[in-house]
C-alpha cells in the first residue's frame, strides 16, 4: 500500500508509532514519548488530544516528587471497546468476548450441528448477544468480530479460498456473518490469527521477526517479517505440516502422501499410539499424556520421534527465515518436556546459527484471542484491512465441495 505524504497520513502515522509504544511498554508521558519517538512535542500533543477524544488513551494520575509535581502518564483506555473472537474447528467452535487488549471478559464452547456456511453463520450471530452480555460492560461499543478456521484465506476478500477440513471453496463467511450482525467482521487462518495475537500482547510483544508454531489437529507454522503477518502470494503461507517428511508415506488430509502433519501432529502422535499398544479410539489425549508422565516406551518413544521430525524440519525454516523467537502453542504443548525436549535438541543440532529460543504458550483461551486479536489489530495499524460487511456478489461466489 502507498501512502501519500499528506497531513492526514502524518497524523495516521504519529498514532500508529504512539499507540504502538503504549502498547509495548506501557504509560508515559507526553514528554517520554516525544523524547522516544522522536516526535516533536507538538506531534505527539495533538494525536494524544485526539486519542483521548476518541476515549482510545487516558490520563493517569501525576505523582508528586522531590522535584516537584511529574508529567502525568497516558496509557491506551482498553475497556474503551469490546471484541468478539469464534474459533472454528470441525465439530464446535470456541467463543470469546474481550477488551482491546484481547483479555477475556466472557468464554463459552458451541457445538455445530454442521458445516454448511449459513448455519455456521446462524450459530455465530446467535451467540453474539449473549458474549455482549457476558462482557458485562454496557458503555463499551463492539468494535467488531474476529473468526479463525484452518484453510487458505484470502484476506483482503475476507474469504475461506479452500479448507479442507471444512470442505469449503470459497466460501466469503465474513461477509454471511457481517449481514447477520451488522458490524465489521475479519476472517483468518487460525494460526495467522493466534500469531497477530502473540504479536501485540502474547509472546512475541517484543520481537519483530517470529515464528509462531502450532501443533494440534495439524501443524502449521506463521511468520512474522519486520512488524508484519506474512500470508505469501495466494494467502497459504504458513502451511509447515504439508512439508514432505516420508516420500510415498501416509496419506495426508490434504489429499498427498508423506506430509509432516501425518505423522507428528497432535491428532498423528495420537493415532500411532493407539497402533503400537493396541489401544481403541477410546484413549485419547490424557491417557497419552499419563502414558507418557509414567514413562510408558511407546508414548515416550511417539514423541521423542515427533519432536525429532518436526526439530528437523523447523531448523530448515529457522535457516531461511532467521527469528528472533519460536512461539509454540496448540494441544500438544501439553506434553511438555517429552516432545520439546527432543525438538529443541535436534533444533540446535541442524541450525545454521544458534537456535532461537522455543517458547512454548500455556495461556487459556490463547485461539479464541487469536481470533479477536484479528478486530484489535486494526486499531494498532490503520492499514489492515477494515473488515468486511454484507457484499450480495461475494454471497453468490459460495460453493461447498
Amino acid at each position: 500500500m502507498k501512502l501519500k505524504g499528506d497531513q492526514s497520513t502524518s497524523r495516521a502515522l504519529n498514532r500508529r508509532l504512539i499507540l504502538n509504544l503504549l502498547r509495548q511498554e506501557g504509560p508515559k508521558s507526553r514528554a517520554e514519548i516525544a523524547t522516544i519517538t522522536g516526535l516533536s512535542p507538538a506531534a505527539v500533543t495533538f494525536v494524544i488530544a485526539d486519542l483521548i477524544e476518541e476515549g482510545h488513551v487516558s490520563e493517569g494520575k501525576a505523582v508528586a516528587g522531590l522535584a516537584g509535581r511529574r508529567p502525568i502518564p497516558v496509557e491506551i483506555n482498553y475497556a474503551n471497546g469490546l471484541a468478539i473472537g469464534f474459533k472454528l474447528m470441525v465439530d464446535s467452535v470456541e467463543c470469546v468476548v474481550t477488551d482491546l487488549a484481547t483479555s477475556p471478559l466472557g468464554s463459552m464452547r458451541l457445538t455445530l450441528a454442521d458445516r454448511d456456511p449459513e448455519n455456521v453463520a446462524k450459530t455465530l450471530a446467535a451467540a453474539v448477544p449473549l458474549l455482549v452480555q457476558y462482557a458485562a460492560r454496557p458503555n463499551a461499543q463492539l468494535a467488531g468480530i474476529g473468526i479463525s478456521m484452518p484453510g487458505v484465506i484470502d484476506n483482503d476478500q475476507t474469504t475461506c479460498v479452500r479448507s479442507h477440513r471444512f470442505a469449503w471453496n470459497n466460501v466469503p463467511l465474513a461477509s454471511i456473518l457481517a449481514q447477520k450482525v451488522k458490524v465489521p467482521v475479519w476472517l483468518e487462518d487460525d494460526t495467522n490469527a493466534y500469531a497477530i495475537a502473540q504479536q501485540l500482547f502474547g509472546l512475541g510483544r517484543q520481537h519483530r521477526n517470529m515464528a509462531v508454531m502450532a501443533i494440534g489437529v495439524g501443524i502449521s507454522c506463521s511468520l512474522i517479517i519486520e512488524g508484519k503477518l506474512y500470508r505469501g502470494a495466494n494467502g497459504a503461507a504458513g502451511k509447515f505440516g504439508h512439508v514432505l517428511h516420508e516420500e510415498g508415506g501416509r496419506l495426508c488430509e490434504c489429499g498427498k502422501r508423506g506430509c509432516l502433519m501425518a505423522y507428528h501432529s497432535q491428532v498423528s502422535m495420537l493415532r500411532t499410539w493407539r497402533e503400537r499398544t493396541n489401544r481403541n479410539d477410546d484413549f485419547g489425549l490424557a491417557e497419552m499424556l499419563q502414558a507418557s508422565k509414567e514413562d510408558e516406551p511407546a508414548a515416550v518413544n511417539i514423541l521423542a520421534e515427533a519432536g525429532t521430525g518436526i526439530g528437523k524440519a523447523l531448523a530448515n525454516l529457522v535457516n531461511v527465515t532467521d527469528p528472533e523467537v519460536i512461539v509454540v502453542g496448540g494441544e500438544a504443548v501439553s506434553f511438555g518436556d517429552a516432545l520439546f525436549g527432543p525438538l529443541r535438541s535436534t533444533l540446535a543440532a541442524h541450525t545454521f546459527r544458534t537456535a532461537p529460543p522455543l517458547l512454548p504458550d500455556w495461556e487459556d483461551n490463547s485461539w479464541a484471542r487469536g481470533a479477536a486479536a484479528l478486530v484489535t489489530q486494526k486499531f494498532f495499524d490503520f492499514e489492515t484491512s477494515g473488515g468486511t460487511s454484507a457484499s450480495s456478489e461475494a454471497l453468490a461466489k459460495t460453493s461447498v465441495a
